[in-house]
């Protein structure tokens, strides 16, 4: 008797899963979009081909806008300069400010004097640095300001403030010149202080005699170290 051989078994295709029918659907989605967009694309060539005119008309609008705007900024510049000249401060103005604007008022000040980088960076965390500037001779300037809202009658200025300024103005903000300015009194241990450690105290009469006028603040100070670099002004 001869053995009756079974048909092979046919083999089961596997059908695609879910994520490759997700990638199918996606890449024929995307490349119909792409497509489209080279339709598009071809479409608005054909027609700035055939109408050039707007292509002029366009390049035209976008260079009159953009002097518009250089001019503009230009004017505002100027208008920067001029004011920053012309500013001034009465102690009683400097008196009745926030904290945070008598501040501002220090920095715009030093902007006043040719500080252009001048800048605030007081607040929380600010490791005794209220104003940071560079003047027009090279010295980094950094200011850590003590604002009094009763003026003279308010707390004195003393040594632990100028302490804080001592340990980090050099060490931690690269300073050549460290500036303590208040509206306010200084003690005298404080002023012994300042002179030997190498910094400088803007009291209540020398804040009053630079806000109030043009001298610039490196003309009213001793000892200021000498220009790290040449300048027309030097």
């Amino acid at each position: 008797m001869t053995r009756r051989r079974r048909p092979p078994a046919r083999r089961r295709t596997r059908r695609p899963g879910r994520r490759q029918q997700q990638r199918d659907a996606q890449l024929v989605v995307f490349a119909v979009a792409a497509a489209a967009g080279i339709g598009l694309v071809v479409m608005v060539v054909n027609w700035l081909l055939a109408h050039w005119w707007v292509l002029v008309v366009v390049l035209a609008l976008a260079v009159l806008a953009g002097a518009g705007w250089f001019y503009d900024r230009r004017q505002r510049a100027r208008w920067e300069a001029v004011r920053a000249q012309g500013l001034r401060y009465g102690l009683p103005q400097l008196d009745g400010l926030h904290h945070t604007r008598f501040e501002d008022a220090i920095r715009d000040l030093m902007r006043r004097d040719g500080c252009r980088d001048a800048q605030r960076v007081g607040g929380r965390g600010d490791l005794g640095a209220d104003v940071k500037a560079t003047d027009p001779f090279g010295r980094r300037w950094v200011i850590q300001c003590k604002h009094r809202r009763n003026g003279a009658q308010g707390s004195a200025v003393g040594t632990p403030d100028l302490q804080v300024l001592n340990g980090t103005a050099r060490q931690v903000h690269g300073a050549d010149v460290a500036v303590i300015v208040t509206n306010g009194r200084v003690t005298g241990p404080a002023v012994t202080f300042a002179k030997q450690q190498r910094l400088h105290v803007v009291d209540r009469q020398t804040l009053a005699v630079w806000a109030s006028g043009s001298r610039p603040l490196w003309e009213l100070l001793r000892a200021v170290p000498p220009p790290r670099r040449p300048t027309s002004l030097s």
